[in-house]
């Protein structure tokens, strides 16, 4: 006597609610219909699998969602709106899930969001460079064709190029010491590679002195070059010709003159930290 359970029809807005009996047609109380939620767009769309990541529901007749579904898991609503739903991701594995947002009116169509997989990097092209930045390196990896960023320590680099998923270039920037490379992509940030992915800074190498600074003109003397920033010594010049050459120290070189012509060269260091100052030498008959 105190209670009917309808089905209700079809309608929109707000309607007054009535019963009638044999003895006549009750008071009203009003009804309100509520739209089902429709969405439109993820920003963004893609995310590590580990979750944690912001992601914006946009669409309409959101108001009041009591829950957003990345698949069968539910995302923690941070903010709500009637166009905007703002949301904390959950975890998930590396696939594409279906995003519902559901109201009191219904549930919404789906929209597909990706979850991706960290990269990683697991070689360098390079593993040594100036201090000064500048020189190409490409990375080798995996999942790296969203690459938004790559840094080497905490320096960022310039000019990424993708390849392709497994191979990326970019312009190293300045730096000192030994820093690990990593890359950045919806995924995720790579932590340490399988391989090699960390690159050495190196200073410029500098010539002080050259012992003895003459030799004869067919070559073959020993000469100790003495300077710093020697231990990455790549090259030794004595004017435009190569020389053989074993790397002592930081701070020393043992270098074999090659032949010459009577009169001065200059005798210079290659590293992969560019090339040194010149240093004279004399080629005596």
């Amino acid at each position: 006597d105190t209670q009917v359970t309808v089905t209700v029809p079809a309608g929109t807005g707000s309607v007054p609610v009535t019963v009638t009996t044999a003895a006549g047609t009750s008071n009203s109380v009003t009804f309100t219909y509520i739209n089902a939620p429709a969405i439109t767009s993820l920003t963004p769309n893609q995310g590590p699998t580990s979750g944690g990541n912001t992601v914006t529901v946009s669409g309409t007749n959101l108001s009041g969602a009591t829950s957003v579904l990345f698949g069968t898991r539910a995302a923690t609503i941070t903010a709500n709106t009637a166009s905007q739903i703002t949301v904390t991701a959950p975890g998930g594995a590396a696939q594409s899930v279906n995003v519902t947002v559901t109201t009191g009116a219904g549930t919404s169509n789906p929209l597909p969001y990706f979850y991706l997989m960290a990269p990683a990097v697991t070689g360098l092209s390079v593993t040594m460079g100036p201090s000064g930045g500048g020189n190409t390196v490409t990375l080798f990896g995996s999942g790296l064709a969203l690459t938004s960023a790559v840094h080497f320590g905490s320096a960022a680099a310039t000019n990424i190029t993708v390849i392709s998923d497994t191979q990326i270039t970019v312009t190293a920037p300045a730096g000192t010491g030994t820093v690990l490379v990593t890359a950045t992509t919806p995924g995720g940030t790579s932590t340490v590679g399988l391989g090699n992915a960390y690159y050495i800074y190196v200073a410029p190498p500098v010539i002080s002195s050259l012992s003895p600074a003459q030799g004869s003109v067919s070559g073959g003397d020993d000469v100790l070059i003495r300077g710093s920033n020697l231990t990455y010594t790549d090259a030794v010049f004595f004017g435009i010709a190569p020389a053989s050459f074993a790397a002592v120290s930081d701070t020393m070189v043992v270098v074999t003159s090659p032949a010459g012509a009577v009169g001065l060269v200059t005798v210079t260091v290659h590293s992969p930290g560019g090339t040194s100052n010149g240093a004279a030498f004399q080629y005596q008959p």
